[in-house]
C-alpha cells in the first residue's frame, strides 16, 4: 500500500493533509464501470483511494461491473448497470465518473461502432447519453471529472482492437468538457508506458492496483488544481 500513497503524493504533489482541514469534508460521487470498482477487494479501488489522496473526501461510489450507458434491462439497469440510473440526488462537490468502453466492447464489438458512438456522443461534445448524463450532475451544482480508459502496453490485450474507437470516444468527450468550465476531461492515454505491464491485471483489460493509484493520482491532482 505504501508503493500506492507514494504515488499519490509524487503525482499530486501535495501532502496527505494539503486539504484546508478548517473545511468540511468534500463530497463526491463515483460513477461508472469495472474501471472503477477493480481491486475493491483489496481496498485499492479508485473511490476508495480518492477519499484518501483529497484528504479524507466523502466519497460515495455507484460504479458497477459491466455497466453501460446502452442498457435496457429495468431492474439490473437501476441496481448500477445503467450509468445515468447510477446518479443519485446529493449536495456533491464534485461527480467522478467514466463509461463508455463496455458499450463500444460488448455492444458493438469494436467493428462497425458509428451509430452507437453517436448515441453516447455526437461529434460536437453536444449530444448524446454521455453529455446528458454530465449534464444533470453540473445542474446539481457539482463540478464533473470525466475519466479516460487505460491504453494497452502493446502486450496482447483483448481490447487492442478498440483503440481506434476507444480514441474517437475519448476525443469526443474531451471536446465536451472543453466548452464547459465546470467539466474536466482526465485523460489517461499516456500513463501506460509501451511495453509495462504492471498497470493492467492479468486479463490485461482492467486496472491492476498500481494502475489504480496512478489513475486515481491523476484525477485528485485535477481536482485540487481545480479547487
Amino acid at each position: 500500500m505504501r508503493t500506492f500513497f507514494t504515488i499519490f503524493c509524487l503525482l499530486v504533489g501535495v501532502s496527505w493533509t494539503t486539504p484546508a482541514q478548517a473545511q468540511d469534508p468534500m463530497r463526491v460521487l463515483v460513477m461508472g464501470d469495472s474501471f472503477m470498482t477493480s481491486n475493491g477487494s483489496r481496498g485499492s479501488a479508485v473511490p476508495k483511494l480518492l477519499g484518501k489522496a483529497l484528504g479524507g473526501a466523502r466519497v460515495t461510489s455507484r460504479a458497477a461491473t459491466g455497466a453501460r450507458y446502452v442498457y435496457g434491462l429495468p431492474i439490473s439497469g437501476a441496481l448500477g448497470l445503467n450509468i445515468p440510473k447510477q446518479w443519485r440526488n446529493g449536495n456533491w462537490d464534485w461527480v467522478v465518473m467514466n463509461g463508455g468502453g463496455n458499450d463500444l466492447w460488448l455492444g458493438c464489438g469494436c467493428g462497425t461502432c458509428g451509430p452507437r458512438l453517436e448515441r453516447l456522443i455526437s461529434g460536437d461534445g453536444r449530444r448524446g447519453l454521455i453529455p446528458q448524463t454530465v449534464a444533470r450532475a453540473r445542474a446539481s451544482g457539482a463540478r464533473v471529472a470525466y475519466v479516460g480508459y487505460l491504453r494497452s502496453p502493446g502486450r496482447g490485450s483483448p481490447i487492442e482492437g478498440c483503440r481506434v474507437w476507444g480514441d474517437k470516444l475519448e476525443a469526443r468527450i474531451s471536446k465536451m468538457a472543453s466548452r464547459d468550465r465546470g467539466t474536466y476531461f482526465v485523460s489517461l492515454a499516456r500513463m501506460v508506458p509501451n511495453g509495462d505491464r504492471s498497470f493492467h491485471a492479468g486479463d490485461m483489460i482492467h486496472p491492476s492496483p498500481k494502475g489504480s493509484a496512478a489513475a486515481t493520482a491523476l484525477i485528485a491532482k485535477t481536482i485540487l488544481r481545480a479547487r
